[in-house]
C-alpha cells in the first residue's frame, strides 16, 4: 500500500507540473509520442468513449516494473535493446528483488504475444532483458523469476523457426552456467529433455539449419545436464526414461557427419562444422561430461542406452563406432565403477549369443578394448565371472561350428556353412585374445588362478575333472575346445615369471596338462609344450633357442642362468620322470612335424637351463640316448623321415648339452659323431632333415657305429669329471601312468592280441620251423654239463642287483608296473571274450570314446537259454 501510495503522490505532483497538452495537428493520438506520459513503443489505453487526454492520464498510473519494461523496447526493433532504460530496470530490479517475479511475468507476457504475431524483432529484444536481469540478479527471489524465464525458453523452443529455437538454447544455456545458492527440488526439465533430444536429431532440408540446430540441441542437453547433475538429491536426470532420451541423441551426432547426412542431403558447409562447431566434437564432449558425473547407483542407466542404439543402428558389424564409444566410456568414467561396464557388456554378450557371429565377435572385440582399459585399474570382483562367460560362449562358438560341419550339404547350403565356420573362427580368435590380453594385465597371484580356472576346463578322456559341458561337441567339437582352450592358457601364460617352477607347475596344473589326453593330435601337442616353456623360461632365453640346429658355440648366445634352487630341485626329483615321459613319448608319434621336434628341442634345453643339476643332466643324456635307441631299433613302425628327425634332434641336444655342462671329452665325443655325420649321413642332422628336398636312407640297422652318440664313451668322458655315471648304463624305461588305459591313443603298454590255437592242424606247414636236432655224443654231453648255466643264470642275477642298486626308483617302479599291466590287459581281454553280462532291454553300460553310452537290446532278438524257454 505505501508503494503504491507513493507511485500515485508522485503521478500526481508531474500531472501539476506538466499538464497533458491537446494532440498536435500532425500526430496520429494512437502512434507514440502523442502524450508525453508515453515512452517510445508503450501503448496508451484508449476506449471509443474516453478522450485522449483521459488515456493519457491514465497511462502514468500503470505500475512502475510496466512501464520500465515498456521503456526498454524502441519505436524499431532494429535498434535493438534501449541501454539506458535497461540500466534503469535492472537497477530496479536489484534494488527490489520482490519485483522480479512481476517483471518476469510481464515479460513473458509481452514474449509471448511477440512469438504469436511473429515479431521477432522484439522477441530478441526480451529475451536479451531477460539475460541481463537473470545474470545481474543473484538472491532468493530469483526463483519465481526463474520459472517466468524457463517458460518464455520453452515458449521459443516450441516455435517452429529455427532461430527461435537457437535463441531459446542459447539462454537456457546461460542459466544452467548460474550457480544457484539453494537448489529448487520442484523444477524438473522433463520438457527440455525431450525438445533438446528432438532437436538433436533435426531432418531440416537446409543442411546448414540442420547442422545449427542439432548443435543447439547438444548444447541444451550440456546445459541440462551440468544443472541437474551436481545436486545429488534431484536424481531426475538419470532415470531410464531421460537417459534412453539423451544418449542415443549424442550417439547420433558421434557419428561421422557425412554418414549421417548422407541420408537427408548433401553434407553441410566446411565453415558449419569447424571443430567449435562440429556436432560431433560438441556430443562427444558432452557424452563425456555426462559420464564423468556417473556414480555407482545410476552407472547402468547411462550405458544400456548405448546398446540399444548399437543395436538399433547395427553398428556392431563392422564396430569401430562401438569400439570407440566404450573406449569414451572407459576413460570417462571413474576407474572403480570400470567393472560394471564390463558386466554391461558380458550381459549383453548373453543377450545376443544367438545372434550372427560377426555381431558376437563385434561384442568381443568391444569387451577386449573394454578391459584392456580396465585391466590397468579396478577390475573389482568381475575377473572369474568375465573369464567364465568368454569359455562359456568359447564353448557355444566350437558347438555351432560342429553342428554347422555336421549338417552341412553339397552346393550353396555347403558354401554358406563354410562361410559361417570362418565367421565362428573370427568369434574364438576374439575370444581367445581377449583372454589373454585380460590374463596378461593380472597381477601373478589372479593369473596363476585363471590358469588353474582354463585348465580345469580342459576336456581330459576318461575323467571328469573338467567343468565345460562338452555332451554335444563329439570328437570334432571335444577336439577343437581342446585346442581353443589350451590357446587361451598359452595366452595367459604369456610373459608369466615365477620365481620357483612349483609355483608355475603345480601337480594339480602338471598332471592335466601332460595328460596323454592332450597327445593325440600334433597341434595339442604343440600347444602343451608352448604353454610350458611360457612357464619354465624364467630369463627369457627361449627366443635364442628356436629353431633345432647345431650351433657351433653355445657361449655366443649369452644363455642367462642362475643355480638352481632348493625348490627346483625338488620339483625335478618329484615330477622330472613326467616330464621326460612326455617328452619321450611325443617324439616317437607318427604325425609330427618340424615345429614339433623344434618344440621337443626347446623343452630339453629349458630344462637344462632353469632346472638341471648333475643328477638331472644324467637324466636327461639317458633320455636322449633312449631316443636314439627308439628311432634304431624302430618297435613303432615309424617312417624315415621320423626317424632321422627323433637323431637330428638327439644331437641337436647332446652338442647343446655339452657345451652347457663344458666337459672337454664329452664335446669332443658329440663333435666327432656330428662331423662323421656331416660327411657320410647328413639325414641325421637337423639343418638336412627338416628341408624340402632331403634323400632319406632306406633303413638305419646297417649304418657304422660311429654314426651314433655311444654310451660307453659318454660315460667314460663324464666320469673323468667327477659325474656320477653308473646310471647311465641303465637304459632309460618310460613311467606309466593309470591314464594310460582311459585314453583313446595307444598306450605305451601295447596290448598284445592273444591268438589260442585249438588245432594244431590250423597253422600252414609253411610256417612250421622245423626244431628237431640230431641226437649225438657231444648233444648229451652238452646237455649234461650245466657249468655254462650256472654262469648265465650268475651274469642274470649280477644285472638285475646292479639295476636295483644304480637305478633311480621310479624308473624300477615303472618297468614293475608296465609287468603287471601287461599282465592286467591280458587278464582283462580274456575276461571280455569270455565273460559278458547277459543282453538287457534296460541297456548295457559301454564305454565308447571314452563317454558312457547305455545300448538297448529289444526282447525279440534276445538269445534265451534253452531252459528259459517254454
Amino acid at each position: 500500500m505505501r508503494d503504491r501510495e507513493r507511485e500515485t503522490h508522485t503521478h500526481r505532483q508531474r500531472e501539476k507540473q506538466a499538464p497533458c497538452r491537446e494532440p498536435d495537428a500532425g500526430l496520429d493520438p494512437g502512434t507514440p509520442g502523442s502524450c508525453p506520459g508515453l515512452k517510445a513503443g508503450a501503448k496508451p489505453l484508449s476506449h471509443p468513449g474516453i478522450p485522449l487526454r483521459v488515456c493519457c492520464c491514465c497511462s502514468a498510473l500503470r505500475p512502475r516494473y510496466k512501464r520500465l519494461v515498456d521503456n526498454i523496447f524502441p519505436e524499431d526493433p532494429k535498434d535493438g535493446l534501449v541501454k539506458a532504460d535497461m540500466e534503469k530496470l535492472t537497477f530496479y530490479a536489484v534494488s527490489a528483488p520482490e519485483k522480479l517475479d512481476r517483471i518476469g511475468s510481464y515479460l513473458a507476457e509481452r514474449l509471448s504475444r511477440d512469438v504469436v504475431r511473429h515479431r521477432s524483432g522484439y522477441v530478441l529484444i526480451a529475451m536479451e532483458a531477460l539475460d541481463q536481469l537473470l545474470m545481474a540478479c543473484h538472491s532468493q527471489s530469483i526463483k519465481p523469476f526463474v520459472e517466468s524465464f524457463l517458460h518464455m525458453v520453452a515458449k521459443l523452443l516450441e516455435s517452429g523457426e529455427p532461430k527461435l529455437q537457437v535463441l531459446g538454447t542459447n539462454s537456457f544455456v546461460k542459466f544452467a552456467n548460474i550457480e544457484e545458492d539453494t537448489p529448487s527440488y520442484h523444477r524438473r526439465y522433463d520438457f527440455f529433455v525431450s525438445r533438446f533430444s528432438a532437436m538433436c536429431h533435426s531432418c531440416h532440408s537446409d543442411p546448414e539449419i540442420r547442422t545449427e540446430i542439432r548443435i543447439a540441441g547438444i548444447r541444451g542437453i550440456q546445459g541440462v545436464v551440468r544443472k541437474t547433475v551436481n545436486d545429488e538429491l534431484r536424481a531426475t536426470i538419470w532415470e531410464p526414461q531421460h537417459m534412453d532420451k539423451i544418449v542415443p541423441s549424442l550417439l547420433f551426432n558421434m557419428q561421422k557427419i557425412e554418414e549421417v547426412d548422407s541420408r537427408t542431403g548433401p553434407p553441410p558447409s566446411p565453415s558449419a562444422t569447424d571443430k567449435e562447431e562440429n556436432p560431433a566434437v560438441l556430443a562427444e564432449n558432452c557424452f563425456r561430461e555426462l559420464l564423468g558425473r556417473a556414480t555407482f547407483g545410476n552407472m547402468n542407466n547411462a550405458v544400456r542406452p548405448v546398446f540399444a542404439h548399437l543395436d538399433h543402428h547395427k553398428l556392431w558389424d563392422p564396430n569401430e563406432f562401438a569400439v570407440h564409444c566404450f573406449k569414451i566410456i572407459m576413460y570417462s568414467i571413474q576407474a572403480q565403477y570400470s567393472h560394471h561396464v564390463i558386466q554391461e557388456i558380458l550381459g549383453h554378450l548373453d543377450a545376443r549369443k544367438k545372434d550372427s557371429p560377426r555381431v558376437r565377435a563385434g561384442i568381443i572385440q568391444v569387451l577386449l578394448e573394454a578391459v584392456a582399459i580396465a585391466a590397468k585399474g579396478s577390475i573389482g570382483p568381475t575377473v572369474l565371472e568375465v573369464f567364465n562367460t568368454l569359455l562359456k560362449h568359447l564353448r557355444l562358438s566350437v558347438e555351432f561350428e560342429a553342428n554347422d560341419l555336421q549338417g552341412g550339404s553339397v552346393g550353396s547350403a555347403s558354401l554358406n556353412s563354410s562361410s559361417k565356420d570362418n565367421d565362428e573362427k573370427i568369434v574364438q580368435n576374439a575370444i581367445i585374445q581377449t583372454i589373454g590380453f585380460f590374463g596378461s594385465n593380472l597381477p601373478d597371484y589372479q593369473r596363476s588362478e585363471i590358469m588353474m580356472f582354463i585348465m580345469g576346463k580342459v576336456p581330459v578322456f576318461g575323467t571328469s575333472t573338467h567343468t565345460l559341458d562338452i555332451s554335444q561337441l563329439g570328437d570334432l567339437g571335444t577336439r577343437r575346445i581342446q585346442i581353443m582352450l589350451l590357446r587361451s592358457l598359452l595366452m595367459v601364460t604369456s610373459g608369466y615369471k615365477a620365481k620357483t617352477i612349483v609355483t608355475a607347475l603345480p601337480g594339480s596344473f602338471l598332471d592335466p596338462l601332460l595328460s596323454p589326453s592332450l597327445m593325440e593330435d600334433y597341434e595339442l601337442r604343440q600347444l602343451v609344450l608352448e604353454v610350458m616353456h611360457n612357464l619354465m623360461d624364467r630369463h627369457d632365453n627361449r627366443a635364442k633357442l628356436r629353431g633345432i640346429r647345431i650351433i657351433p658355440d653355445v657361449a655366443d648366445l649369452k644363455i642367462k642362468r642362475e643355480k638352481i634352487c632348493r625348490q627346483d630341485t625338488s620339483f625335478m626329483k618329484k615330477n622330472g620322470q613326467q616330464l621326460y615321459r612326455h617328452i619321450y613319448l611325443g617324439c616317437k608319434e607318427e604325425d609330427n612335424v618340424q615345429k614339433n621336434y623344434e618344440l621337443l628341442y626347446t623343452s630339453l634345453a629349458l630344462i637344462t637351463i632353469e632346472l638341471a643339476n648333475e643328477e638331472v643332466v644324467i637324466d636327461l643324456i639317458r633320455l636322449a640316448i633312449a631316443l636314439q635307441d627308439s628311432a634304431i631299433i624302430n618297435e613303432d613302425n615309424l617312417p624315415m623321415f621320423h626317424r632321422c628327425g627323433i637323431m637330428a634332434l638327439v644331437a641337436a641336444y647332446l652338442n647343446f648339452v655339452s657345451q652347457m655342462i663344458a666337459v672337454p671329452a664329452f664335446c669332443q665325443h658329440v663333435s666327432k659323431v656330428i662331423e662323421i655325420r656331416t660327411m657320410e649321413a647328413p639325414y641325421f642332422l637337423p639343418e638336412h632333415i627338416f628341408r624340402d628336398k632331403c634323400m632319406l636312407p632306406k633303413s638305419l640297422e646297417k649304418h657304422d657305429k660311429n654314426l651314433y652318440f655311444l654310451t660307453n664313451k659318454i660315460a667314460e668322458s663324464l666320469g673323468g669329471s667327477g659325474y656320477s655315471v653308473e646310471r647311465l648304463s641303465v637304459p632309460y624305461v618310460p613311467q606309466v601312468t593309470d591314464e594310460d588305459r582311459l585314453s583313446r591313443r595307444k598306450s605305451i603298454v601295447d596290448t598284445v592280441s592273444i591268438q589260442v590255437d585249438i588245432l594244431p592242424n590250423s597253422i600252414p606247414s609253411d610256417d612250421v620251423v622245423s626244431n628237431t636236432e640230431e641226437i649225438t655224443f657231444e648233444a648229451l654231453k652238452k646237455a649234461i654239463d650245466t657249468s655254462g648255466m650256472e654262469e648265465q643264470e650268475k651274469e642274470k642275477r649280477r644285472l638285475v642287483i646292479e639295476k636295483f642298486q644304480k637305478a633311480p626308483f621310479e624308473e624300477i617302479a615303472a618297468q614293475c608296473e608296465s609287468k603287471a599291466n601287461l599282465l592286467h590287459d591280458r587278464l582283462a581281454q580274456i575276461l571280455e571274450l569270455t565273460i559278458r553280462p547277459p543282453p538287457s532291454p534296460s541297456g548295457t553300460l559301454t564305454i565308447t570314446s571314452g563317454h558312457a553310452q547305455y545300448q538297448s537290446v529289444p526282447v525279440y532278438e534276445m538269445k534265451f537259454p534253452d531252459l528259459c524257454v517254454y
